[in-house]
């Protein structure tokens, strides 16, 4: 649900970085089954990878990219095939197996960020080929694409008819991606990770999921709780709130964050404001003066809309947080290039001015993975809601896309019980904005076999938080299988 803001924030691609990976092969993949329909994985060279930046991106050594069919519809196994794009930086040490990762969104490419971030994860991947992927309906893998609507979609303000526009952008996917919209959803996805997990030769799945990786290793461990091999969800989300629930939760959760970043920018000499206040005043009326007056960027412009995003998009990281206020200044001045590259990074812009599905796809698997469909009148409530905990947050009372989707959703994904799997460490952090602490706690208590770890930093996400507590405990489950003990902390 990616426009109006406020329902979407689950979390978007992770993280960026460059680099390459390792050295060592592996044995060739064999054609493992599971359940008789896992086939085999064509592995080769990779050849579109798109950088953090937007251009292409020229893969390290060690690093191939795959495709492995599995079916369009998991109802159907003989039927109609989809290809799910994949890569894998080889082993480069002793090799234990695959590690998985899913990155977040949903819509994140799994094959670009790990193109990117695999140095990140190099004690990690001395020991393990490290996996990803484009789930179903995300860029390579049956992408949902919604013709040439992104940027009217992305860049509308309050004052925009934005129940109509909702209604056009579902349309056009629907025009553009009829074939697989019916067959998106995390459920389906699970699906298809078992099948991977079976392809790439391994009895156990070991997997790291970030933000929405959360709740697609959750959704796993449900239906495959045999399978779970050392499973680690950072940045946990629960499922089984409301629409209305979960956008409360996520408003109060930027609230603080941005409340963080402003004493902070203030302690350190704000050019934005000399007190928290003030820096959140400056926001609020640089996005009021948006609403009726965007600021050029070259043949571009930032809009209300993109804003929005813009603004965000820093408070997922206390590293990012002097971007922000860089930004804002720059604005205020005349110079909107910052926001605007911000907001392009948030919404999978690349630089040839075309976008990545990370738009489209999250709208395809956040309708798909519940049955509401709110209105008008519900939007509206949920905004006057949301306008008093973070104003910076509020829509204008518009729908969600959701409300005109094409395909009715259903609420399988918010089943979450992993009775009978390996343990599942879960880590939350306290000053976590897209994906409170609350929600950490509830995942743990959902699946039965969690074991929760708490952070007590800010940002989105504490494996990558530069925290070496949190790593040292991740790496320690993941390359030895040394368990934290349930409740353990890790300062900030």
């Amino acid at each position: 649900m990616k426009k109006p803001i406020v329902t979407l924030l689950l979390g978007a691609a992770f993280l960026t970085a460059c680099g390459t990976g390792g050295s060592t092969t592996p044995p060739a993949t064999t054609p493992a089954t599971s359940d008789g329909q896992a086939g085999a994985i064509a592995w080769g060279p990779c050849t579109d990878l798109i950088g953090a930046d937007g251009k292409p991106a020229t893969p390290g050594p060690g690093v191939e990219c795959g495709k492995l069919p599995v079916p369009l519809d998991h109802a159907k196994p003989d039927g109609e095939k989809i290809d799910l794009a994949l890569i894998r930086v080889k082993a480069t040490g002793e090799r234990l197996g695959s590690l998985v990762f899913n990155f977040g969104g949903p819509g994140a490419s799994g094959v670009d960020t790990l193109a990117t971030t695999a140095p990140i994860f190099a004690a990690l991947g001395n020991r393990y080929d490290l996996v990803s992927f484009d789930p179903r309906g995300v860029d390579r893998s049956a992408g949902v694409r919604c013709g040439d609507t992104v940027d009217e979609f992305l860049s509308a303000g309050p004052s925009a008819d934005q129940d109509k526009l909702a209604a056009k952008f579902a349309a056009a996917c629907e025009k553009d991606s009829s074939k697989v919209l019916p067959h998106v959803g995390t459920v389906n996805a699970a699906k298809d990770l078992d099948l991977l997990r079976a392809a790439l030769g391994d009895d156990k799945l070991n997997y790291l999921g970030f933000s929405y990786g959360t709740h697609l290793g959750a959704v796993y461990a449900t239906h495959f709780p045999g399978n779970v091999g050392r499973f680690v969800l950072d940045g946990a989300f629960d499922p089984t709130g409301t629409f209305e629930e979960r956008a409360v939760t996520q408003a109060r959760g930027f609230d603080a964050a941005f409340e963080a970043f402003a004493k902070d920018c203030v302690a350190k000499g704000c050019e934005i404001g000399g007190s928290p206040a003030e820096v959140e005043k400056t926001v609020v009326n640089l996005l009021e003066q948006l609403e009726t007056k965007p600021i050029k960027v070259g043949e571009r412009e930032l809009t209300y809309g993109l804003a929005q995003f813009a603004v965000i998009t820093p408070l997922y990281a206390e590293q990012t947080w002097p971007v922000l206020e860089q930004a804002v200044a720059a604005a205020r001045k005349g110079d909107a290039s910052i926001l605007l590259s911000l907001a392009d990074a948030y919404t999978g812009r690349r630089a040839d001015g075309t976008y990545n599905t990370m738009m489209s796809s999250l709208l395809a698997i956040n309708c798909a993975d519940t049955s509401e469909r709110p209105t008008l009148a519900e939007a509206a409530k949920l905004d006057a809601r949301v306008r008093k905990i973070f104003p910076i947050l509020a829509t204008g009372g518009s729908t969600s896309a959701c409300a005109h989707w094409p395909v009715e959703g259903d609420d399988a994904a918010k089943r979450i019980d992993a009775t009978g799997s390996a343990p599942i460490v879960v880590i939350g952090g306290k000053g976590d904005p897209a994906t409170p602490y609350e929600w950490a706690t509830k995942l743990t208590d959902q699946l039965k076999t969690g074991v929760l770890v708490t952070y007590e930093g800010e940002g989105h996400g504490a494996y990558l938080s530069g925290s070496q507590c949190v790593a040292g405990l991740v790496n320690a489950y993941l390359v030895d299988g040394k368990l934290p003990a349930s409740g353990t902390t890790c300062p900030a």
